[in-house]
């Protein structure tokens, strides 16, 4: 048996037992290495496992990570929904549009899509079922307009693609999924309104908050994308510093403008992202391993001739790359995704000649629709959870999101504009 079906037979074995990720990532590639090579490369494992996640610019996951929470805790989801109320008024599916205004402005802070969805859903189910929206259909417009998380810079998902694709700059990687980004939220509102305005969701008039006043609680919030992003383009600081900053700024706003958080609050907050990011970064340093054994193996390579045999047309390679990652973000989180695919798709990237940065947005934008798309939908889990319906609940509903975000991803591939103007005019290196 060759070392490559030892590697990629052993990770799905060891992936449907029902072992975590972290778990089939790490054992598949040392069995593949023991197999396929020798003792004294397993002995070096641990030193595999170190330098996986020994690089500077990872500091910045649990940082943004941190982030978000810190945001989520301090009331800011609150007062962006309050703003977003007084600029879409009272009219039907005018709360659905809310929610998704929100969702858009607190991926700018937390790069997460299910605490995105975690935090707005908390707030907007309960001023949706008062207006007649039906659980399901809150449950599933919040998941999928919490999957822009993942898109909206500062992004969890486009760090660690910056980080394993080697030359790609992380600014450019963010300005790229700014309008992509938008793009999606469109494509969630366009089906949003038409439902909603065809069912009669939201027709009960509940008044329109006073703009001035509601702008004015909101800004701390609104502050926090223009100071990331802001910082980002002036070279102020780099995105790891970002992060730091991100964080700091949080704690003044829960703290002293908020006053919505103590010391209490701050240790909770701390100890529940202390355990979010060890998980992400044990994914990450057992992902190293796998990474290892598939390009020391020739698994990887090998893979890549497969897909690359199937068809000369660039177009049919790319079509079915993404309906590959669209799949995976079913059952997979956005960053396991990442960690597995991308050694296998980076020499199909060579050979066809894509644009790292504009491909690193299109497997971003598919990674999102799977985010929301059953049967395992990370942020459906959330959401749905939080709405108290089972996921089956909410098929009917979701389906329309789902055909609107994949022509946007259409939109996207037609037009790689979308995704690259903003860069090329910053004058980052695309």
């Amino acid at each position: 048996m060759s070392a490559h079906v030892i590697l990629l037979g052993s990770f799905f074995l060891i992936l449907i037992s029902g072992a975590p990720i972290s778990v089939a990532l790490g054992l598949s590639g040392v069995i593949a290495i023991f197999f396929g090579l020798d003792m004294d490369a397993v002995a070096n494992m641990s030193t595999i496992t170190y330098a996986s996640i020994a690089k500077y610019p990872l500091i910045a996951i649990p940082l943004f990570i941190l982030t978000g929470m810190i945001f989520e805790r301090s009331g800011v989801a609150e007062r962006l929904v309050e703003l977003s109320r007084a600029i879409v008024g009272p009219r039907r599916g005018g709360l659905a549009l809310v929610a998704i205004l929100v969702c858009l402005i607190m991926g700018g802070m937390s790069g997460s899509g299910p605490a995105d969805a975690a935090a707005v859903a908390t707030v907007m189910i309960p001023s949706m079922l008062k207006e007649g929206y039906p659980r399901a259909f809150s449950a599933s417009i919040i998941a999928a307009s919490a999957s822009t998380a993942i898109l909206i810079p500062p992004s969890i998902a486009l760090i660690v693609y910056s980080i394993m694709v080697p030359g790609v700059d992380l600014r450019a990687l963010f300005a790229a999924g700014l309008f992509p980004g938008l793009l999606a939220g469109l494509a969630v509102a366009i089906p949003a309104l038409i439902i909603s305005r065809r069912k009669g969701f939201g027709a009960i008039d509940s008044g329109r908050p006073p703009l001035g006043k509601s702008f004015v609680r909101a800004l701390p919030g609104l502050f926090a994308p223009v100071i990331i992003l802001g910082g980002l383009r002036s070279g102020l600081f780099t995105p790891t510093e970002a992060a730091a900053v991100a964080v700091f700024y949080g704690l003044i706003v829960g703290l002293f403008l908020h006053r919505s958080m103590n010391m209490r609050d701050i240790y909770n907050v701390l100890a529940e992202a202390a355990q979010i990011s060890a998980v992400v970064m044990i994914i990450i340093s057992l992902a190293g391993i796998f990474a290892f054994a598939g390009s020391i193996l020739g698994t990887f390579d090998a893979a890549a001739s497969h897909i690359l045999s199937i068809s000369d047309s660039p177009m049919v390679v790319l079509i079915l790359v993404m309906a590959i990652i669209l799949l995976a973000g079913m059952v997979l989180d956005g960053v396991s995704i990442y960690l597995i695919a991308l050694p296998l798709l980076m020499p199909i990237m060579a050979t066809l000649g894509w644009n790292q940065v504009w491909f690193g947005v299109l497997m971003a934008m598919n990674v999102a629709i799977g985010q929301f798309t059953p049967p395992v939908a990370v942020n459906l889990m959330v959401t749905a959870k939080i709405a108290n319906v089972p996921i089956e609940a909410t098929m009917r509903w979701v389906f329309w999101p789902i055909v609107a975000m994949i022509g946007s991803v259409g939109l996207v591939i037609a037009f790689p504009s979308i995704a690259l103007w903003l860069p090329t005019v910053l004058g980052y290196k695309v």
